[in-house]
């Protein structure tokens, strides 16, 4: 992996996106070139399935650096998260010491509790590098975690370094590229929030999604991808439990293309809603001719433009 410079302005930082098939703004595109300038950890807020997790993806990608992800749920610990002792190996150090007679505890302590016995963990990884130099961290879904971690990070996230008792404090040499996302399922404290950049990433509008589909999907026909990026964009308009994300969008052209379409009707449309819905109630709510309608609409709409 050959290792790139970073961005020298936001034009460029829109030209590296873009070269990796990331469909960026221009707000985006600017808090990311300020997160790699200053050298600040990038928080990015929003629904599900707009492209949060794929900026760490690219920016791994377009700058030569490997990506090192902590996936959050529920329950995350310092063992799963930052580092944790081989204690199985530990223990067997300890035998053989009691074998070879060795009743030095101090030594024998300071022996067990050694970097041979560490197991690396994301974090711990993430601050140490290596051979490419330093990575980009991705913590992603913090919202999964609970606040006793998030408290935890405060020391990551601002000095870039994580204190282990044993062997004292781990430093960054070079402190790696932070973005860090949350679907909003709870609220992430301010103490956290204040050590980054933040961003929301909020749905795309018609053009910028009708390029996405371009870029992903290029098999999609014209009138198709029209189509599907117009009922898409008039269906987050509609008051659903979840509103379908730039992910969905991707799944369901692919989708109806596996099934030939050239364009939407409105049996296509119902048999297919599950790609593009992840709720019952919402897919009940949208079938039949709740989504006949919609598509009608939005068919008269494009047939106007035309």
């Amino acid at each position: 992996m050959t290792r790139a410079p970073l961005p020298a302005s936001i034009d460029d930082t829109l030209g590296l996106l873009d070269r990796a098939d990331y469909v960026a703004d221009r707000p985006l595109a600017t808090i990311v070139y300020l997160a790699l300038k200053m050298g600040r950890p990038l928080f990015l807020e929003g629904e599900a399935g707009v492209g949060k997790t794929e900026i760490a993806k690219v920016l791994s990608e377009t700058l030569g650096r490997p990506l090192v992800r902590l996936q959050c749920y529920e329950g995350l610990d310092i063992a799963s998260a930052v580092y944790e002792w081989n204690y199985a190996r530990q223990m067997i150090e300890i035998r053989l010491a009691e074998a070879e007679g060795v009743r030095d505890r101090e030594r024998l302590g300071e022996d067990i509790f050694s970097e041979r016995f560490l197991i690396e963990r994301p974090l711990l990884r993430a601050l140490r590098g290596g051979p490419e130099g330093a990575p980009v961290l991705l913590i992603d879904e913090l919202d999964r975690t609970d606040e006793p971690f998030e408290a935890y990070l405060l020391e990551v996230l601002s000095d870039f370094q994580i204190t282990i008792p044993e062997i004292g404090t781990q430093k960054a040499a070079e402190p790696p590229i932070v973005i860090i996302t949350s679907n909003r399922t709870r609220e992430i404290h301010d103490a956290l929030k204040r050590r980054c950049l933040y961003h929301w990433v909020g749905y795309p509008d018609a053009a910028r999604e009708l390029e996405i589909l371009r870029r992903k999907v290029p098999g999609a026909d014209q009138r198709l991808a029209r189509e599907i990026v117009a009922f898409v964009q008039e269906l987050r308009n509609v008051e659903l439990f979840k509103l379908p994300g730039i992910a969905e969008t991707i799944d369901w052209t692919q989708a109806l293309i596996h099934l030939d379409a050239l364009a939407l009707d409105p049996d296509k449309v119902n048999n297919t809603l599950g790609v593009l819905l992840k709720y019952q109630d919402d897919i009940a709510r949208m079938q039949g001719s709740e989504a006949a309608a919609l598509l009608r609409r939005v068919q008269d709409e494009l047939a106007a433009q035309a």
